[in-house]
């Protein structure tokens, strides 16, 4: 029953003036579970599982430091929705996993990440293969070539992910989702 609950209040959201309000991501049914999902994390060195603390959110997201566009856009629009929450925010955990470990060092995908959001949290795995567990947990489709003039190639999903103290995929918002739309999202799931 609670899960229900959990799903209406997700699905639709009510606002100030009583009008029912979708989520601007979108929400899959039954919601996911990431828990078991985790990759270790260069500022401490431990394992991050995908989950949220108890009284806030993780938003996670798969991408790369050498992106031209998909990945600080997302990581800008992300902040401005923080800051734009004010005291909530710090109930938020914000993670980015790199999907081009190679060339993403611990020391420049700490740096690219925490430019944008102080206190997010770097996650990085050379090992291939959990890598791709990882992703293929949140659906996070990637891949890392070499084109035939030698130029390294990165195709990712600009997707990110907001999960729960249970680690519940709660919503997805597909990239260009709006600022606003980020923030008023956060907001509802809040617990």
């Amino acid at each position: 029953m609670k899960r229900l609950v959990l799903v209406l209040a997700l699905v639709l959201i009510v606002s100030a003036c009583g009008e029912p309000r979708e989520l601007a991501g979108f929400v899959r049914t039954p919601l996911p579970s990431v828990a078991d999902a985790s990759l270790p994390d260069v500022s401490s060195g431990q394992d991050f599982a995908f989950v949220a603390p108890d009284d806030g959110l993780l938003v996670l997201y798969f991408g790369y430091t050498s992106c031209p566009d998909v990945c600080p856009t997302t990581l800008a629009d992300l902040r401005i929705a923080l800051e734009d929450l004010g005291g909530d925010a710090a109930r938020i955990d914000v993670a980015m996993a790199t999907v081009d470990p190679e060339r993403d060092t611990a020391e420049v995908l700490t740096g690219y990440l925490q430019s944008f959001i102080a206190d997010a949290r770097p996650l990085r795995s050379e090992d291939p293969e959990e890598l791709a567990r990882a992703a293929e947990a949140l659906g996070v489709v990637y891949d890392v070539s070499e084109t035939a003039d030698g130029e390294i190639e990165v195709i990712h999903s600009g997707n990110m992910y907001a999960i729960d103290s249970q680690g519940t995929l709660l919503v997805t918002w597909p990239f260009g989702v709006d600022v606003d739309d980020i923030r008023l999202d956060l907001e509802a799931l809040l617990p």
